[in-house]
């Protein structure tokens, strides 16, 4: 069954124990200088990283929710190809519910075995937990609005109507041996009580097979990430997952942090594509978790600029900015004449004395 598919023990998994970088000096090596401080102790015996950490791809949901862009079947399944074959370990292909092309989108990429486990997205929905059983997908990800202001005045809902559809659409999935990851929209500007009554609830009457933190306005501090991990891990006992907006640009370091703090899938972007200002960062939140904590996660991390320059080409009038971290054309483009003559003086031997 696709449920046991994505379990972590079970033997067709592809995840592995994530892969500690083991150097005298992780912090410097022929790739990388970043600060030793990243390793000091007092640091390091703070993290509560899991074995494992996973990511869960969103650029053809999430990421296609941004403005003028909208990738056709072909678009779609190329992608999840380039997504496969650069490690990423979950791919969430869309939603089956939004038009017929997206369904045989999903339906397509599931039947490729890419190699990476396929995703699709639903409403708390029976109706939409059934088309994604149709694609054949190995699990979904339910939507719920989780906080009191959306659940009254956007969908114009009484609270307990929430409750209701998530038990029974929770429950239809599991029944239907799909993974099943809640996703609570705006769970975090939502009273924290009625959130934590709302996940108990659904995980005790209905079913998680996982919980998606949810910050659907980019509006967590890393402090609070921390914060609501905790109060999260202290209610339910479930995996838990980081799904953070970029809106006030802490995406990538709210994840971090949230992994940091046992949270075990990361949802990332790519290049954080995504509505408003996207979500975390697929190639920052890797190449931090390598460079900086020494985490190998297995992703392939050469194939990172192509797929940036691939799914971002595939947006009309769309150009990458230059300074973009990891991916920007000129991001090794120096003017300032002591930079300059670092570089010169440095030379091809020493370059990292001058980059990171």
């Amino acid at each position: 069954m696709a449920s046991q598919f994505c379990k972590p023990g079970s033997k067709n998994s592809r995840y592995r124990k994530t892969r500690r970088i083991k150097m005298n000096t992780p912090w410097k090596t022929d790739k990388w200088f970043v600060s030793p401080l990243n390793y000091d102790s007092e640091v390091t015996s703070k993290f509560n990283f899991p074995e494992k950490i996973k990511i869960h791809d969103i650029t053809l949901r999430d990421g296609e929710q941004q403005a003028g862009l909208v990738f056709n079947k072909e678009e779609k399944i190329a992608i999840a190809e380039k997504l496969a074959e650069a490690g990423v370990h979950r791919i969430e292909m869309g939603m089956p519910a939004v038009s017929k092309q997206d369904q045989q989108a999903i339906t397509e990429a599931a039947k490729r075995n890419l190699g990476a486990e396929i995703f699709c997205f639903s409403r708390c929905m029976i109706d939409d937990v059934k088309r994604a059983v149709d694609c054949g997908v190995d699990g979904i990800v339910v939507e719920i609005p989780a906080s009191e202001h959306i659940i009254e005045h956007a969908y114009r809902w009484p609270l307990q109507k929430a409750i209701d559809l998530s038990i029974e659409a929770t429950s239809f999935a599991r029944d239907n041996g799909l993974y099943t990851v809640y996703f609570t929209i705006d769970a975090t500007r939502a009273d924290l009580n009625w959130v934590l009554n709302l996940i108990e609830k659904v995980a005790t009457e209905g079913h998680m097979d996982a919980l998606a933190i949810v910050d659907t306005f980019g509006v967590l501090s890393p402090h609070a990430v921390s914060f609501i991990v905790k109060k999260i891990k202290e209610r339910i006992d479930k995996p838990l997952e980081a799904h953070f907006h970029n809106d006030f640009g802490l995406g990538t370091a709210n994840t971090l942090i949230a992994l940091a703090e046992g949270v075990e899938v990361a949802h990332t972007s790519v290049s954080a594509t995504g509505e408003r200002a996207g979500n975390a960062s697929l190639e920052e939140v890797v190449l931090t978790l390598l460079t900086m904590y020494g985490m190998d996660i297995g992703i392939k991390t050469e194939k990172l600029y192509s797929l940036s320059k691939f799914v971002l080409g595939k947006i009309p009038g769309y150009k990458i900015a230059t300074n973009r971290p990891i991916v920007g054309e000129k991001l090794y483009n120096v003017e300032s004449g002591i930079i300059v003559d670092w570089i010169r003086k440095c030379g091809d031997k020493h370059i990292l004395e001058a980059f990171p």
